[in-house]
């Protein structure tokens, strides 16, 4: 997957997750695309073909080449938790070892589904060091219930010189519903900046090998197109800027299926699922996708958490079918990324900071 295709996912997955533009929005691509992309393993025929898609075909090259370095803090785990019944195609368990923190557990599902579910949301925040502790809710796991792919991620880094904490202070941020006032730091210092096509783009460069980069339209955040924003990322180049930025401290919980519906994976969810590149039994399909963001930006740096569950059930009864001075003191979007090989870590629509 090249850097502008993942940025075409990432953003596809955006527009339909936050199509409201009115409210705040955050979630991690490279931790959906990185589950997403196990469930493509784990698929054959038409149902990974959906999934292929939407991701592209060097997706996994691409989020293992996010390597970051030692000077910021990092962890990912990519986890099959199994029902120990459940036949597993020994071809996946060879690729999933070769994903970051790929694994292989078992669970009692079929037996103590809720002790189940507690494992694995133990797990989950062991790896994003508690910032998630319940990533499945109650009821999220059933006695039919035989597998959960789960991706979990921890990212926290400093900035490559720091916002002065003497300079942040309230300053008006114009949200849709109305002006208020929101702590917002400044800096002036040489960043990668570019304006374009009616776009805005500062990179914020951060340890590891991280950068955040604010997208801030010239009018109101609406389309986003991927011609222009990644027009305006690849003109990205040194220049003085006078950045003003509003701390953030976001999570969003998402439901995932309904948008990757929409988005064309659609047998993935039907019995007409084709999941043999998990398990010979024939009658697995997925029940749903959830996924739970965490971000916050201060004067020192970035902190971040995300975890993505897929959980998969069995059933012997047919399914039905499912179908320059820059001034951000207004909604933008925000994309922590990986600086050399372009994985979004996170993309956040801030449209009130308060």
């Amino acid at each position: 997957m090249s850097d502008r295709a993942h940025l075409t996912f990432a953003l596809a997955l955006h527009d339909t997750l936050a199509a409201d533009r009115r409210a705040n929005a955050c979630w991690s691509p490279y931790s959906v695309a990185s589950a997403l992309g196990l469930a493509a393993q784990a698929a054959a025929g038409k149902t990974r073909a959906e999934l292929v898609s939407l991701l592209g075909e060097d997706n996994a090259d691409l989020l293992r080449a996010a390597v970051i370095t030692d000077d910021a803090e990092f962890a990912v785990a990519n986890t099959l938790w199994a029902w120990d019944e459940l036949p597993v195609n020994p071809d996946f368990v060879a690729d999933l070892a070769g994903w970051p923190g790929g694994n292989v557990r078992t669970a009692p599902f079929a037996e103590d589904p809720e002790h189940a579910r507690k494992l694995i949301n133990a797990d989950v925040a062991e790896t994003t060091r508690d910032l998630i502790h319940e990533l499945l809710p109650p009821g999220s796991v059933r006695a039919d219930t035989v597998a959960t792919i789960v991706n979990a991620l921890y990212l926290k880094t400093a900035w490559l010189g720091v916002f002065p904490a003497a300079d942040t202070g309230p300053r008006p941020f114009h949200a849709p519903d109305g002006t208020v006032d929101v702590p917002t730091m400044r800096r002036d210092a040489k960043f990668r900046y570019a304006a374009r096509d009616g776009w805005q783009a500062v990179a914020l460069p951060a340890r590891g090998g991280v950068e955040a980069v604010v997208l801030l339209p010239d009018g109101e955040l609406a389309d986003l197109p991927v011609d222009r924003l990644g027009g305006v990322l690849e003109a990205l180049d040194f220049t003085q800027v006078e950045l003003f930025l509003p701390k953030l401290d976001v999570t969003v919980t998402s439901p995932l299926k309904d948008a990757l519906v929409r988005l064309g994976v659609r047998r993935l969810f039907t019995y007409d699922a084709d999941l043999t590149g998990l398990s010979p039994d024939p009658r697995l399909f997925v029940d749903e996708v959830l996924h739970e963001a965490v971000l916050r930006l201060d004067e020192q740096g970035l902190e971040g958490a995300a975890a993505t569950a897929i959980t998969f059930r069995m059933t012997s009864i047919e399914m039905p079918a499912e179908p320059i001075t820059v001034r951000v003191d207004r909604p933008y979007l925000l994309l922590v990324r990986h600086a050399s090989s372009g994985a979004v870590y996170f993309l956040a629509q801030v449209v009130d900071p308060s």
